[in-house]
């Protein structure tokens, strides 16, 4: 299955002065498939070691002259390790701590040797002590589940994907189209992008093989808190866990997810989840400018779960329950379309970025408001609503234009793309024009680029 990541792997192999790569990801999101799709294309050979299945070849790095590195993998492993030839892949690197600080010798003796590293919970790993990081020798690939886009590829819909990337903006997207995809996204809500459910979706074309793959996914994730070290009681790990799929959409209340529980220790399950990139806090910011995160206050936050189509499982939805709603957007109190939205715009940046979102809100008595997220577009701040194509309101948009005097703002919804020119009046009276694009749910990874030209 195709990966908008693989474009940015074969970027990274072409630049000069590439530095050994470390693949950053939940379990389960394809890693591994990932780097072997890869290498299978632009390498003559894939030499992997997997540390967690062999500890002992940790010891092959040990060493004084790194440059001996490639005879003793050979001799080990009875293939050629050479350097402009050959990917060296170093899986489930969390079990073999003392390779990761051997990177930085690799990228400074072997420079041509292209490596990369990936690891289970390997956030949650190099959270500890023991891992020594080589600052400025490595870089970062932050990898999510499979975007919408992605599964129409897998499902052999390239048209409709070449469709998305080249549509523009008062372009009329006519109504058999504008279902046929609605139907994908419905599709896409219900599997969602855990690799291994779309695989099972596309090559079966049944929705109960997909979900049997989920259900084996969150138990993973359950039978993993095992690793996760002494620093938080696994019941707690589970209750928070179990919890988050339900709490999508809302600021986040440790009350909400059990009253008899101190908040500094649900908090602390909490942390270890984001750390195994299972969570994702959307912190709340005053968007004042950019960066967003400079002022993001870390005490308020919405969150995310990995991917909708785990927590349409987790929260016992099906896909007959899409099927029978008039509105995606009302199923689940509409959380299921922010969970979709969120999780695309989380990624939406060059993958050596971290990931991270925001959202707005004003708490103030009888004028309380927010914005579901807020992201940057270069210097421009862009608010962008979740909401229902017909009934949704919307007085935060507004309110948040009015305040930080932008010009252009997006929703999201079920309904046919159109673009509004509208104005807002100001505290002083005067009204201040601004553009609403509204798009439908299934553009929601095109935002970036119908929106780039208009931000001013």
């Amino acid at each position: 299955m195709y990966r908008h990541a693989l474009e940015e792997l074969e970027q990274w192999r072409d630049r000069p002065g590439r530095k050994p790569l470390i693949i950053r990801g939940a379990r389960q999101v394809g890693k591994t498939t990932l780097v072997r799709l890869f290498a299978e294309q632009h390498f003559a050979e894939l030499v992997e070691v997997n540390f967690e299945r062999n500890p002992e070849l940790a010891e092959l790095f040990d060493f004084k002259d790194p440059t001996d590195i490639p005879r003793r993998l050979e001799l080990q492993l009875g293939q050629d390790v050479t350097p402009g030839r050959s990917l060296l892949f170093l899986d489930e690197i969390q079990a073999a701590p003392r390779v990761l600080a051997t990177l930085r010798y690799l990228y400074e003796e072997l420079p041509r040797l292209h490596v990369i590293a990936a690891g289970s919970l390997l956030d949650l790993a190099l959270d500890q002590p023991a891992f020594s990081v080589p600052v400025g020798r490595i870089e970062y690939l932050h990898l999510g589940p499979m975007r919408f886009e992605e599964l129409l590829l897998a499902a052999g819909q390239d048209r409709l994907v070449a469709f998305l990337q080249e549509y523009e903006l008062g372009e009329e997207i006519h109504p058999p189209l504008h279902e046929q995809l609605m139907r994908w996204l419905r599709t896409f809500l219900v599997v969602g992008g855990m690799p291994d459910a779309v695989r099972a979706f596309v090559e079966r074309g049944a929705h109960q093989d997909s979900e049997a793959v989920k259900h084996s996914v969150l138990a993973t994730f359950r039978d993993d808190f095992g690793k996760y070290g002494a620093r938080v009681d696994h019941t707690r790990l589970r209750k928070v866990f179990e919890r988050l799929p339900l709490l999508v959409g809302d600021k986040l209340k440790y009350v909400h997810i059990d009253r008899g529980e101190r908040a500094k220790d649900l908090s602390a399950a909490l942390h270890l989840l984001s750390l195994a990139r299972v969570a994702y806090r959307v912190r709340h910011t005053a968007a004042n400018g950019v960066p967003l995160g400079a002022e993001a206050d870390e005490r308020k936050f919405k969150v995310l779960f990995l991917d909708v189509g785990l927590m349409a499982t987790a929260s016992g939805l099906s896909v007959l329950d899409l099927e029978k709603a008039e509105d995606v957007m009302m199923v689940n109190r509409g959380a299921l379309c922010e969970q979709l939205v969120g999780q695309h715009l989380l990624y939406r940046a060059p993958s050596w970025e971290e990931p991270r979102l925001f959202y707005w809100a004003r708490e103030k008595r009888g004028s309380a408001a927010e914005v579901d997220y807020v992201i940057s577009q270069g210097a421009e701040i862009l608010p962008i609503e979740v909401k229902a194509g017909k009934t949704g309101t919307l007085k935060s948009l507004h309110l948040f234009l009015r305040e930080k005097s932008r010009s252009l703002a997006v929703r999201l919804s079920s309904a046919p793309p159109s673009v509004l020119a509208a104005t807002t009046s100001l505290a002083d009276g005067r009204n201040v024009p601004f553009q609403l694009v509204s798009l439908p749910l299934y553009l929601v990874g095109q935002v970036r680029r119908l929106c780039g030209g208009l931000a001013r």
